[in-house]
């Protein structure tokens, strides 16, 4: 998944002016009234891991009918509030680009994590949110030094100093979460969504046959069972 090539997007959009703050967007070739999609690239927040590698997922979810979004944003480690303050930024340009009155975002891993930390900010038009394998717990990454210590260097701190930027120690999010993990995940360790769950009142769903990156591609047997949880939460109902 990291290297495979990506389709290209429909376009692509500018939300600053800095290098990095970019959208590619791809359209479905026919009209539907699903909600905009929003999604977030993981890569343990660092440099290299851009957006190029979720590009697979972006087209596979237009050919499922939803226009989705899929951001850039920095990744300068020690610096983490440019992040999460490109990904509101993003947030709101993709829903007035779209001209709808909210979007569902869909974050996988360090992804995921940005996604749970904007679903809990009240001020982001956010409808809905499906977390893929997220990062929900930095002072658990933190401790464990999960890929070689990223979320120390991501945050440029221990943890604990920032639980301004952790999901578990978050308010809950307004509007619903659904988290899908898989079982066989060896990058992030399911018992964070386990624990985000918990706390948060969100709906997990653990995956027996997946790992951590069947989630985010659409060759995957796994596929079919996120598009049919992406569905549910912005089928009629879904969202508020």
């Amino acid at each position: 998944m990291l290297s495979r090539p990506g389709p290209e997007p429909t376009r692509t959009t500018q939300y600053g002016t800095e290098p990095d703050q970019l959208v590619d967007w791809y359209v479905p070739t026919e009209e539907t009234d699903r909600p905009l999609v929003v999604f977030i690239h993981g890569g343990y927040w660092r440099p290299e891991y851009d957006r190029a590698h979720a590009r697979s997922a972006a087209g596979g979810l237009a050919a499922a009918g939803f226009t989705t979004a899929l951001i850039e944003y920095r990744r300068v480690p020690g610096h983490p509030d440019l992040m999460v303050d490109d990904v509101a930024a993003a947030i709101r340009h993709c829903v007035e680009q779209a001209d709808t009155g909210g979007a569902v975002l869909v974050g996988h891993s360090a992804g995921g994590h940005l996604a749970l930390l904007a679903a809990a900010d009240a001020s982001l038009p956010i409808a809905g949110t499906v977390g893929l394998a997220p990062l929900a717990d930095l002072v658990d990454a933190d401790l464990q030094g999960l890929d070689d210590g990223a979320a120390r260097a991501f945050l440029g701190t221990p943890a604990a100093e920032r639980p301004d930027l952790d999901p578990i120690r978050s308010p809950s999010p307004a509007r619903p979460v659904v988290l899908l993990h898989g079982k066989q995940d060896s990058v992030v360790p399911l018992g964070m969504s386990e624990t985000y769950a918990e706390r948060h009142g969100a709906e997990l769903h653990e995956i027996p046959d997946s790992g951590h990156f069947e989630l985010i591609d659409p060759e995957s047997s796994v596929w079919v069972r996120f598009l049919s949880q992406l569905r549910g939460i912005t089928a009629p109902g879904g969202i508020e």
